[in-house]
């Protein structure tokens, strides 16, 4: 009667808390965090190969101005992230529109975060562009992902 009585109060026993991965050192919490993180960089990773793929054939092959090319391939790629990270690392599949608008906004914060870094660190201080670029997806992955698990996928 007693785990009855914390069930409805919300206060879950030790043998469910640990089914949920909620273990008193946060156990649980930190590998699903971790999971998340990396299913997050995989998807990523998917995203990045699509955008320049997509980059390469706007520009190379048809013809199209490369900010244009970049504003379509890029896009491609945020979306591809938005519904990969929504079913499998996020697993949500409600109010999609507003987490697609939310996703995309955060897609272009990172495109914003690594615009500065090139900026600061390649022009100002003259820093190969290319290890700048290299350098700073660390640290917009971590950057997004915080914002898209506290924000889009909340």
């Amino acid at each position: 009667m007693a785990t009855e009585d914390m069930v409805r109060a919300g206060t879950r026993t030790g043998a469910d808390a640990a089914a949920d991965g909620d273990t008193p050192q946060g156990t649980g919490t930190r590998t699903r965090d971790l999971r998340q993180l990396i299913t997050y960089a995989l998807v990523g990773g998917s995203g990045v190969l699509l955008d320049l793929g997509a980059f390469l054939l706007l520009y190379n092959v048809a013809g199209l101005h490369e900010q244009v090319a970049n504003v379509l391939s890029t896009s491609l790629g945020i979306t591809n992230n938005f519904v990969l990270n929504a079913l499998f690392t996020f697993g949500r599949r409600d109010r999609l529109l507003r987490r697609y608008l939310r996703f995309y906004a955060v897609g272009l914060t990172g495109i914003a975060l690594t615009f500065v870094l090139l900026a600061v660190f390649s022009r100002g201080l003259g820093i190969d562009p290319n290890l700048v670029k290299a350098g700073s997806l660390p640290l917009v992955l971590v950057f997004q992902f915080a914002l898209n698990r506290k924000w889009s996928f909340a």
